[in-house]
């Protein structure tokens, strides 16, 4: 186990922080040096400095993501590794292996298909994947955190009782972490906490429902914002685009953040 996968399991046995989702090497050193202990990668902001939609980037590109964040900074990096870039166990399995070798702290595995019909996998399927992941890391030896993800509120299917059901089924099967993105009722959170307790859960939040003070209170573990901070950023850029684009000024540009104080982030 390395160091930093050490330090992310302890992040995990107490009190609740913040994981911010960072795009690139750059946007992840300077989240390091406001104070954040860890990272996680946003498959949504990772495609969109791409220029692709999220998840339609290959294995390959995520897997080369992964090693640049890893050796960008030296705080532990959960991945998201969407569906494990395959459907059946096995493969799953073998492409966990390769993503646990690039240096990664802790990696995701949802259960949506991308299939706006049937947009969760089938219950015993997913359970068997989140089992499989949790094979391929513990035969590398390397104490990657494993995180379950259950998809239903952000697919069309926001049903709180089958997602507990699924989260818990993927607790039983192996995953340190359990994560159920789209949840914006504190209760429904709490629940899915208490569901699954004592192993600790993630929240998503990307818009102002919450605050840090109020998902500790209720005994969220860790905190991410997906692609909201990937947003916050192309919310900016396009504000200033459009501006010169539809009026020819640059008014935007005036609020811009200085070079000077952009280039002290770096060495």
């Amino acid at each position: 186990m390395s160091a930093a996968t050490d330090r992310f399991r302890q992040l995990h046995q107490s009190g609740c922080f913040v994981i911010p989702n960072p795009w690139d090497a750059g946007s992840a050193r300077v989240l390091v040096s406001l104070g954040f202990p860890a990272l996680a990668t946003t498959s949504a902001g990772f495609a969109w400095s791409q220029g692709r939609r999220d998840n339609h980037v290959s294995l390959e590109d995520a897997l080369a993501h992964f090693r640049d964040l890893a050796g960008a900074v030296d705080v532990p990096i959960n991945a998201d590794f969407e569906g494990g870039f395959a459907v059946e166990p096995d493969g799953v399995a073998a492409n966990v292996t390769a993503a646990v070798a690039t240096g990664i702290a802790g990696l995701s595995i949802e259960d949506s298909t991308g299939d706006a019909s049937n947009p969760l996998f089938d219950f015993d399927l997913s359970v068997a994947r989140i089992k499989a992941a949790r094979s391929a890391i513990d035969a590398s030896d390397t104490g990657v955190l494993l995180v379950g993800r259950s998809e239903g509120f952000i697919t069309g299917r926001p049903d709180l009782a089958e997602t507990i059901r699924r989260l818990t089924a993927y607790a039983n099967a192996g995953a340190d972490c359990l994560y159920a993105p789209g949840l914006r009722s504190m209760n429904d959170i709490k629940a899915v906490v208490d569901a699954v307790a004592p192993k600790p859960v993630n929240a998503g939040v990307g818009t102002e429902f919450t605050t840090v003070a109020a998902l500790a209170e209720i005994g969220v573990r860790r905190i991410s914002v997906g692609g909201a901070l990937a947003r916050a950023a192309w919310t900016g850029f396009l504000t200033a685009a459009r501006e010169i684009a539809d009026h020819g000024t640059f008014s935007a540009l005036g609020r811009a953040v200085g070079a000077g104080e952009m280039n002290g982030y770096f060495e």
